[in-house]
């Protein structure tokens, strides 16, 4: 008897030790959230012209030897009525009419084995556009909706989409409060980057379940268990209102009747290419803030999705180019509608000694 009971303690010793091991391991993947204390708002938005945001233009080139356009040329050697054509790279070309009573300029001869770049015309060079500075994030704003939806009966609450930052460090949180005891929290933490977003947790709680993302930098962690390769500048349901909101108002992304916005999305069931087609721009009628201007986002259908929640979206420039209503899509004949009601901001930073920070 004594032989089966110590092998009977032995194998409760190893089944606990492995199961310990593999909470250990859980615990390390998908460490709780510390969420950030709220923000101080400081004032209200409200609507004004967006301007929207150009690229700035590439600089104009000559063929070598061509005078720039503000010299003085002798009208006997170049008339006024010589016409001139462009091509698609942008160089001043002669007209292929022939003008017998025009010199033409020669072309600079280059020693073998050297090469001259096309010289510019005069003025200051215009850089290349470039990705948005780290520190070009807006400032900790808060959107407060209206809801109302049908789920097997018409459903009305609230509910705010919340974005913070503490240096390079974020969280966008958004709730969502319906039929006074059903709520909904999203949470996505991370870092701020030149790039974009860089999500490293997110959490989506239900009164029924509690489900969760990690992202290692190498790979993304399903709520499961299952690791999947991170693909580049990947986001979570939370980010994504954040991420696109920037890439409008930075111009990183055209919005624009008939343009596309795609975007790799992490939930805690999978991770998808997502698609969004710009549709239209329609005119929003909202609570408090009047008739506001926006353009409507709608998400393409995707292969082998996990779920039939999908999300529509709509982005006014007037706003910082926020999003201003969200319409969730459940299935069937289910969907949330969020229409913004109030939008607050905290003051931004103190710019540092001589420096100038120019309000968006």
């Amino acid at each position: 008897m004594r032989p089966r009971l110590f092998l009977f303690l032995l194998l409760v010793l190893l089944g606990h030790g492995v199961g310990l091991s593999w909470l250990q391991r859980q615990l390390q993947d998908f460490k709780p959230l510390l969420a950030m204390p709220d923000p101080l708002f400081t004032r209200i938005i409200e609507a004004v012209p967006a301007a929207v945001p150009v690229r700035p233009p590439g600089p104009r080139l000559r063929r070598p030897g061509m005078p720039p356009k503000d010299a003085q040329t002798p009208v006997s050697e170049a008339p006024s009525a010589v016409a001139t054509a462009v091509d698609q790279s942008g160089l001043e070309l002669p007209s292929e009419t022939p003008q017998p009573e025009v010199a033409v300029p020669r072309p600079l001869e280059v020693e073998p084995g050297e090469r001259e770049a096309p010289a510019l015309e005069s003025g200051p060079a215009v850089p290349a556009p470039a990705a948005p500075a780290s520190d070009d994030w807006p400032v900790d704003t808060r959107l407060s909706y209206q809801l109302k939806g049908y789920y097997r009966g018409d459903l009305s609450g609230s509910a705010r989409v919340q974005w913070q930052r503490e240096q390079s460090r974020y969280q966008v949180r958004v709730d969502l409060s319906m039929a006074l005891v059903l709520r909904v929290s999203m949470i996505s933490q991370g870092q701020t980057s030149a790039a974009g977003l860089l999500p490293s947790a997110y959490e989506e709680q239900f009164p029924w379940s509690l489900r969760r993302l990690a992202f290692d930098g190498d790979y993304v962690r399903l709520h499961d268990g299952t690791q999947l390769p991170q693909p580049s500048a990947v986001q979570d349901t939370a980010s994504q209102f954040v991420e696109l909101s920037h890439r409008f108002s930075s111009g990183r992304d055209e919005l624009k009747v008939g343009s596309q916005i795609s975007l790799w999305l992490a939930r805690p069931q999978g991770m998808a290419w997502w698609t969004y087609d710009v549709i239209g721009e329609e005119t929003l009628e909202l609570p408090q803030l009047g008739p506001v201007p926006a353009f409507h986002l709608r998400p393409r259908p995707i292969a082998n999705p996990t779920g039939v929640i999908t999300a529509e979206l709509w982005f006014a420039p007037a706003l910082q180019y926020l999003p201003v209503r969200v319409r969730i899509s459940l299935g069937a004949d289910n969907f949330v509608d969020l229409l913004v009601e109030r939008i607050e901001q905290g003051a931004r930073p103190a710019a540092p000694e001589g420096e100038q920070r120019v309000q968006p």
